[in-house]
């Protein structure tokens, strides 16, 4: 009998599971999509039902088996890779108890405040920590259940993330994965939770699972899993990490110093270290898919949706259009004979609010300079730019604050297909763009590594980087340096001088807008 040859590799989304079938070589055979639903039930508020992830994963696997064919006997592990800083509740009776409060909920700016406080306010907190607190941030989501929902709280055995509780329907066991706890609140030194900083804002290390590494066989498929899945009692499962950190790997950026872009529904800049530097300005450090080494992170809220806001409300004739079959290329096409900086016309992409470069939920988007000469094709570049410019001031970041060089940087996710953004990119952070093959899998493969290497197929993640393609190379236009530096000067004026007036007015519609309920969307 031959040994098995592949892992299934689960790439839980904020929208959607994706089931990926991966060579032990990196190679993918096919995928199967599932997608589940977001309920909005209050502003600020995002929630998902924890069973949708379950159900996803197990069709998604019945299908993409189905597609190819592969025996459930060739399958040598799972692993999952899923959205963080999500918090799921479970009971003393193994069940869910409450909706998943995920990563785009911020509900908690209160709680965030408060636990700043009891550390000496914000600004001194930030000094400490490398950022403040955010109402979208796991302990001050953590405090809100304990304050708003003290029974759901008092029921609660474990709360878990996306992972453990996928990791749980698996395999019966409640554990907590290292690189999705250093979303919420680990110690990468000391290799531990924040024992007193959770003390001391009142919430019980008790109530969180044991800690495990993403390449630990963390169980075995059981009998009930097996039935739902299609697939053999007793595969082994791995620990698996959170999106951003196997993005990393299978954007073969594992080595010391190494960064990536991510350009898909949320963005990010990660730079992989053995150090553990304390995060400044809204990047943070957290543990990576590799055990031994942390991901400096800055991540941005929201970056392909920007493309998607403005292809609902600007696009919505051509998406019907028949003929049209395929609306982003077309709005591609669209801007080639709009000039590099949009006839100085400046769009900041914090839709939802922002991480890094700047840590603020009240920010928002704006339309700056916007005039009379400006058409729907400005403004649609102006979103490519500014999503750019938002990407510049992270890696800014990063390079000054800690010495890390930069000098060519990989990018991988959905946006990353289109050729336009991607020299729009090289053009403004000023360096080759090195597009990664397979990008809008690199998820999904860097996850299949973490179980290669669990299971021994490979001694290190260093070995699996050659594995790794780049599909194409974007060097930046010296002709369009001066209007963009020239911009760039600007974009980061427009939060300096329009900070205070954001607060001011989306916290005043925060506290008129709470008690509203409006029909939950479905994205």
């Amino acid at each position: 009998m031959s040994k098995p040859q592949y892992i299934i590799s689960h790439d839980v989304g904020t929208s959607s599971n994706k089931a990926v079938i991966v060579g032990l070589d990196g190679k993918i055979e096919a995928y199967c999509t599932e997608a589940y639903s977001i309920s909005y039930p209050k502003i600020n508020w995002a929630e998902q039902n924890p069973e949708d992830y379950w159900d996803a994963v197990c069709k998604s696997t019945r299908r993409v088996l189905k597609k190819t064919g592969i025996s459930p006997s060739d399958i040598a592990g799972v692993v999952f890779t899923t959205q963080t800083i999500g918090i799921i509740p479970m009971g003393k009776d193994k069940k869910n108890i409450y909706p998943a409060i995920i990563w785009m909920d911020g509900r908690a700016s209160k709680q965030a405040d408060e636990i700043m406080n009891k550390f000496g306010g914000k600004r001194l907190f930030s000094t400490i920590a490398g950022t403040a607190l955010s109402g979208k941030d796991g302990l001050s989501k953590l405090l809100w259940i304990k304050q708003n929902k003290p029974n759901i709280y008092e029921m609660t055995k474990y709360f878990l993330d996306v992972n453990g509780y996928l990791t749980f329907k698996m395999t019966g066991n409640e554990v907590y994965e290292w690189s999705c706890a250093s979303t919420i609140g680990a110690n990468l030194k000391k290799q531990d939770w924040l024992r007193g900083i959770m003390k001391h804002i009142g919430l019980e290390i008790t109530k969180f699972p044991k800690l495990v590494n993403s390449t630990d066989k963390v169980g075995e498929i059981s009998k009930k899993a097996a039935i739902q899945c299609g697939l053999l009692e007793g595969t082994p499962v791995f620990g698996g990490c959170g999106d951003m950190q196997s993005a990393a790997i299978g954007a073969g950026a594992v080595g010391e110093g190494e960064g990536h872009i991510c350009l898909g529904t949320s963005g990010w800049v990660g730079v992989i270290t053995a150090k553990t530097p304390v995060g400044k300005n809204g990047v943070v450090m957290l543990k990576s898919g590799d055990p031994f080494k942390n991901i400096l992170l800055g991540e941005m809220e929201t970056a392909g949706v920007c493309l998607e806001w403005i292809k609902n409300e600007f696009y919505r004739y051509e998406q019907k259009d028949s003929n049209c079959k395929n609306i982003y290329g077309l709005m591609d096409e669209s801007i080639k004979n709009i000039p590099p900086g949009s006839d100085y016309l400046i769009f900041t992409p914090w839709i939802y609010g922002e991480r890094c470069p700047v840590s603020d939920t009240y920010v928002r988007s704006t339309f700056f300079n916007l005039s009379a000469s400006h058409k729907r094709e400005h403004m649609l570049k102006a979103v490519y730019e500014g999503v750019a410019f938002n990407f510049r001031w992270i890696i800014e970041i990063i390079e000054k604050k800690y010495g890390f060089s930069l000098s060519t940087i990989k990018v991988i996710g959905g946006g990353s297909k289109s050729d336009e953004w991607m020299q729009i990119m090289a053009d403004i952070i000023h360096r080759p763009i090195k597009k990664v093959e397979q990008s809008q899998m690199c998820g999904a493969v860097g996850a299949a590594f973490i179980a290669a290497v669990g299971l021994k197929i490979y001694p290190n993640f260093e070995a699996t980087s050659n594995k790794v393609k780049v599909e194409k190379i974007y060097t930046p236009r010296f002709e369009n340096k001066y209007v963009y530096d020239r911009l760039y000067t600007g974009y980061k004026l427009v939060y300096k001088c329009l900070k205070r007036l954001y607060k001011d007015i989306n916290s005043h519609q925060e506290i008129n807008s709470s008690i509203e309920v409006p029909i939950a969307e479905t994205v």
